[in-house]
């Protein structure tokens, strides 16, 4: 690596205060250990009680994702990504709803549940070996290369029509989006040369699915663009995966072959797919001795502020990728919100933030603590996530003036600079007011995915933060920067997804749909359902059972 290649410079900058620093700190937030906590599930469909309306045009299921069980016998898991999987269905018909809940019964749950310990290793929590063996043959297991988990507790994906729950290993699971049956388990390694995906791939309006996973080996780490086709027009339909045909696209060799990026998500606009390489690094030498040296995966991560970002352009119809490259200040991204082309420019608006170390601090300790000073203070040192723009020239060759802003359009506030050859170095527009400060930042951003994914768009919806969890729904207009709100004390949405209206004209004919839960009273579940355009309640509804609080999901509709 050259000295200057990925080191980070400073460069003239309006941001000088971080996301976490312009937020209000927290005094007296109360305690959330409920919504961490091990719960039963329901296979077997269950009626809710309806209060206000559900319109009737709304068909389908809500299906949502997320850890459920914390335990197995005396062992505990250490973080909130270790818990089982756990699938819900809110299933949605001519205004009334039914609640379901299965946990997933990957290969991990099924061990665990068999030797009533904890026998596969998680993000956060590692596996101790077996006591029943002797002493040499547990010292010897120390030394085997541990399996990925199955245990795909992120997010609901589809493949060619299939729905399959997925994490971030090599490793998803096919299930019936009905029964929430957990179907066969499917390695990616087995149809294309990865060896993990992430969970938030995206979908083009042909019918295929964009990813994104790591290969490793002799010639170094890369990141890696997957494309996998639509299903096949009237080909027989057999009950069974298929990633026939999927295949990498471009391959972006990392910056580092021995710290490589740590990424969740990537961005995509109707030509275009862009690759956020950020400051979290994980540890390659520390991942090969992690086991040995008896730590966790999430040890490994690192958040090193010394590097710059960089966005990797990547054409989405010939995997050409860009000879610029595109750096910023370092910066953490989980979620992209949108991004869409204008007038030879990309623009990306993401949820961001100045630090990288929240990952490895949701462990269940940090959850659970008790209300007031001790939940403050680790409330307080969390990084807050802010919506920001970014605005990538297209056109940049050797003809390109240096040291000129080069985003000329004026209704964006962005800027790129060329400041050496192949080189723009960018700053962002805050895609927000001081209002948003008071609600905490925001995350878990949806939109109208279906018509304006890749497209210019002026709405998205997401949590606010004003506690560890999610404790508000927003509604953020992207032209003017205004919010609608939705927040009642110790109720805690879900990531709040949009469902069109089916004689829609504008963006936000619709409803959005939230799972509400809270810490105060036992089985006091709601599924809220909002006039998307209003952000006011149209009706709920109310589930006797306990969930805990979720990662992500998805509206399955049904004719």
């Amino acid at each position: 690596m050259q000295p200057d290649d990925h080191s980070y410079r400073k460069h003239d900058s309006p941001y000088t205060v971080s996301s976490r620093q312009r937020c209000p700190q927290a005094r007296g937030l109360e305690r959330v250990a409920p919504l961490v906590s091990t719960v039963e599930e329901t296979p077997d469909p269950i009626t809710t009680t309806i209060k206000g309306t559900i319109p009737t045009w709304i068909n389908g299921s809500f299906l949502r994702n997320g850890p459920g069980k914390f335990e197995f016998g005396e062992d505990r898991y250490t973080h909130w990504f270790d818990g089982m999987a756990m699938m819900h269905r809110f299933h949605i018909c001519e205004g009334n709803v039914t609640y379901s809940s299965r946990f997933l019964r990957s290969d991990s749950y099924v061990q665990n549940t068999e030797r009533n310990r904890i026998v596969v290793s998680e993000f956060g929590t590692l596996a101790m070996p077996d006591p029943c063996k002797n002493i040499f043959a547990r010292f010897f297991s120390r030394f085997t290369v541990p399996k990925s988990t199955d245990n795909a507790m992120v997010n609901f994906v589809k493949y060619k029509g299939d729905y399959y729950v997925s994490t971030e290993t090599n490793y998803m699971r096919r299930v019936d989006p009905q029964s929430l049956e957990t179907k066969e388990k499917v390695d990616w390694t087995q149809y294309v040369a990865v060896n993990a995906a992430t969970a938030h791939p995206h979908y083009d309006r042909d019918g295929a699915t964009y990813n994104m996973g790591n290969s490793y080996g002799t010639s170094g780490f890369f990141y890696n663009i997957i494309r996998v086709p639509p299903p096949e027009e009237n080909a027989a339909k057999e009950d069974s995966a298929d990633l026939n045909g999927a295949q990498v696209i471009c391959s972006i060799q990392a910056s580092e072959s021995r710290k490589p990026s740590y990424y969740h998500s990537f961005v995509m606009s109707e030509n275009y797919i862009v690759f956020v390489e950020q400051p979290i690094k994980l540890d390659l030498l520390k991942f090969m001795l992690y086991r040995i040296a008896g730590k966790s995966f999430h040890k490994i991560m690192t958040w090193d502020p010394t590097y710059e970002t960089i966005f990797h352009l990547v054409n989405r119809h010939t995997g050409k990728r860009s000879e610029v490259k595109y750096r910023t200040a370092p910066m953490f991204t989980l979620h992209q919100i949108n991004a869409f082309e204008d007038n030879g420019f990309l623009v990306m608006d993401m949820c961001c933030g100045d630090d990288g170390e929240i990952i490895a601090d949701f462990t269940l300790e940090n959850l659970r603590r008790d209300s007031g000073e001790e939940m403050d203070k680790f409330y307080n040192s969390l990084c807050r996530n802010l919506p920001r723009r970014y605005v990538l020239p297209l056109s940049v060759d050797e003809e390109t003036p240096l040291d000129q802003n080069l985003v000329t359009p004026p209704n964006y506030k962005a800027t790129a600079k060329k400041t050496n050859p192949g080189e723009v170095y960018m700053t962002h527009e805050e895609l927000h007011n001081d209002e948003l400060l008071q609600y905490g930042g925001l995350e878990f951003p949806q939109i109208n995915y279906d018509q304006y994914n890749g497209r210019p768009y002026r709405y998205f919806y997401a949590c606010g933060f004003g506690h560890v969890f999610g404790d508000s729904l927003l509604k953020m207009d992207v032209h003017t920067k205004e919010l609608k709100v939705w927040r009642y004390p110790g109720l805690f949405p879900s990531e709040p997804v949009f469902v069109a209206s089916p004689r829609a004209t504008e963006e936000d004919d619709g409803v959005v749909l939230s799972v509400i839960i809270t810490p105060r009273e036992e089985k006091s579940t709601f599924l809220l359902v909002l006039d998307a355009k209003t952000f006011t309640e149209l009706g709920r509804a109310e589930v006797p059972v306990n969930i805990p609080y979720g990662t992500h999901g998805v509206f399955n509709g049904m004719g």
